[in-house]
This record gives C-alpha cells, structure tokens and sequence, in this order.
C-alpha cells in the first residue's frame, strides 16, 4: 500500500471517528442547545461581550415521572429565581429567561468565553397532563425544579393481579 493511501485511509478513519463523536453529542445534548438573544446591554464593553456571549449554549434538563407529578430539573446556573418565567403550553413546559452578563474584573479583556448570555427560551415535552395551577417551582444552587401535579386523569393506577 503506498504512502498516500496510507494517509486517506487515516484521514477516512479520523473523520469517520470525528462523525461519530458529533452524532453521540448531538443524540445526548441535542435538545439542551438553546439560542441565547442579546439583552439590553449599558455600556459599550457590555455590548461587545454580549455580542461575543449570545449564539447557542447549553440548558441540560431532566423531566421524569414521579407516580403522581411529573418532575423538571432545568441546569441554569448563575441566575436568580425571578429570572425566570415559567408556564406551560398545551403539553409543553415553557421556560424563558435571562442570564444576565457579571463581569468580575475592571481590566483586561476574555480570551475564552463559553458561557452563553442574553435572553433563551425552552420547551419541554410533558409527559402527561398535569395541573398547571398547582405546579411549584424553586431554584438552588443553579438548577430550577418545577413540579407539576398530574391531572386525576393521567395519573397511573396500579392494578394487582392475584394468583389462585
């Protein structure tokens, strides 16, 4: 085999690894990219490094099924709970809000940036019906959880079979 088919095979076999790579991280995080907006920034600085901070960044979430609520876990860090707007949408979890741009320093500029700023929106497929009014949210330590009741009509009923 010579040199140059060497290195297309190498080059066949890198890209194929590459493809992979991209089709796991997509299938894993795929729904968790959200688009970040820019916000109303003051100052010109601000401006600049939202201009630099908006795009797509990453809102992992979990929704599960507890026997009688169905439970939303959102990973928001760096916000407060009033940054939130949360409702729900036929069968949808909408949450929108605004991570807001904390710079930490008076001088010196970023050389890497990957914490998305700006205005996002999610939602959420619910995997059943639940009873928006009486949903409870809260948010610690970067993550929002949201729990909904489920309508009488969704919820499960265990049925025990008896053996004779």
């Amino acid at each position: 085999m010579s040199t140059l088919q060497q290195i297309r095979n190498g080059m066949s076999q890198a890209w194929d690894s590459l493809v992979d790579g991209w089709q796991h991280l997509y299938r894993r995080a795929g729904n968790a990219i959200t688009h970040f907006s820019r916000g109303k920034e003051d100052s010109e600085e601000a401006r600049e490094l939202a201009a630099r901070s908006t795009g797509w960044g990453v809102l992992a979430s979990e929704v599960y099924d507890d026997h009688d609520k169905v439970v939303v876990r959102l990973e928001a860090p760096g916000m407060e709970g009033a940054d939130f707007n949360i409702e729900v949408v036929e069968n949808y979890l909408v949450i929108r809000g605004q991570k807001n741009i904390e710079q930490e320093h008076t001088d010196g500029r970023y050389h890497i940036l990957e914490c998305a700023y700006g205005s996002f929106e999610r939602a959420l497929p619910l995997p059943d019906d639940v009873i928006a009014d009486e949903a409870r949210a809260s948010y610690k330590r970067g993550v929002l959880r949201i729990e909904l009741p489920k309508s009488s009509a969704a919820r499960r009923h265990r049925i025990d079979v008896k053996v004779q």
